[in-house]
């Protein structure tokens, strides 16, 4: 297989640490039963209230403008959710970008780089010994080219600056620096602050808000032992709601729910469609039906690996096996190890995983199986004439409206 055996240390401690924070999801999300589960789920909850209280006093400061928020004058469209993972973020953020750049504005992309690898700490020091300023955001793409790899930048970041070809995409945790940046290096009129929900030291003209039909508040309850971010009352701060992953059929009930607490935002439901497979480094294109009937090996590491082996049993493809990991998980050597193994021993035709995961697949692996991605797409199903009415507005602004 080309493959040899790794073994040490790091690497079991990597495999336990992975293990601990997969069964913490299945303890939030209400897999797991038993008297040890019920106890970690208690002191789970306790904790979660020490982060309400944490998270509705930081809003309370900021209301009351006892911390202020940085206006850059231009448009800021934030885009985010109330909970943590698995809303579908990125092909939305695609989709807003695009058709503001096809519309000729000047769009940047304002991303924190979740999970991107820092400078090392030498080349932080030398920058601030050697500069007055502080040191700028990461270019991930400047509208021409992609400057950055996925570890660099972040998956999302890569995947953006990849698929937009004419936006800058820019990665730094203040993003009011960065959003300053775009606008004085790059000339940009439109920032779009990437899961930008919670980041309240540069206020957006647009909240679109995105919110997982499938799953929309967990539990109810805020992390630790819940997924949501924030309490589900600051529905209110949206402009735009998103309804992810809908499956064509109305659900009053949560639309009930959303309008208890925002009575006038544009609720827009979309669904996230297959649209082909693309082989690894090559990126060869195979049409969905050539997953039907197929023997196939799927892993993945996002937040809902259920909905994507889903995408596949749906398009008649038979899973002979399926490995999860955490969101965002930095596969290593034993990882293909073991999924190269499966897939021989299962004598599958390939192997699929996500768009997002392929970008983190080190170039110039060998695949003794080969291994495709399955590219999504955002289609706007209800209130997509809300959508591009709210395009129009940012680019075509009535007499003596304001874009910021």
């Amino acid at each position: 297989m080309g493959f040899g055996h790794k073994s040490g240390m790091s690497s079991w401690l990597k495999r336990k640490f992975n293990a601990f924070e997969l069964y913490t999801i299945d303890v939030i999300y209400g897999r797991n039963e038993g008297a040890w589960s019920a106890a970690y789920a208690g002191f789970l909850h306790a904790l979660s209230w020490l982060f309400s209280g944490a998270a509705q006093t930081r809003w309370w400061l900021y209301q009351k403008r006892i911390l202020h928020d940085q206006p850059l004058g231009c448009l800021v469209v934030v885009v985010g959710n109330l909970t943590v993972g698995g809303t579908g973020k990125t092909p939305v953020v695609e989709k807003f970008a695009r058709a503001l750049r096809d519309r000729g504005r000047h769009v940047a992309i304002l991303s924190r780089g979740y999970k991107s690898k820092a400078p090392p700490f030498w080349k932080k020091w030398w920058f601030a010994l050697t500069h007055a300023a502080e040191s700028p955001p990461r270019v991930v793409s400047d509208g021409k080219a992609v400057l950055l790899d996925s570890e660099q930048a972040g998956d999302e970041p890569y995947m953006l600056a990849r698929n937009l070809p004419g936006v800058v995409v820019l990665v730094d945790k203040n993003r009011v620096k960065a959003g300053a940046f775009a606008i004085k290096k790059f000339g940009c009129d439109t920032l779009i602050l990437d899961d930008g929900f919670q980041y309240l030291p540069l206020k957006g003209r647009l909240n679109l808000l995105l919110v997982d039909k499938t799953n929309p508040f967990g539990n109810g309850s805020l992390l630790p032992r819940g997924i949501l971010r924030e309490p589900i009352k600051h529905l209110r701060r949206a402009s735009h709601i998103f309804l992810t992953k809908s499956d064509g059929i109305r659900h009053p009930e949560l639309e009930a729910l959303i309008r208890t607490h925002n009575a006038s935002a544009d609720i827009i439901e979309c669904a996230h469609r297959p649209q082909d497979l693309r082989r690894l480094a090559t990126d060869e294109r195979r049409p969905l039906a050539d997953l039907k009937g197929r023997r196939v090996g799927a892993f993945s590491g996002i937040a809902t690996p259920e909905s994507f082996e889903k995408f596949l049993r749906d398009l008649g493809a038979q899973i002979t096996f399926a490995r999860r990991f955490l969101d965002h998980y930095r596969f290593g050597y034993d990882d293909f190890v073991e999924i190269f193994s499966a897939g021989l021993e299962q004598q599958v035709d390939f192997i699929v995983t996500t768009e997002k995961d392929a970008v983190r697949i080190p170039p110039g692996l060998p695949c003794p199986v080969p291994i495709y991605y399955l590219r999504l797409e955002i289609e706007l199903i209800y209130g997509a004439a809300d959508f591009d009415a709210a395009v129009e507005r940012i680019c075509f602004p009535k007499t003596g409206e304001k874009t910021f």
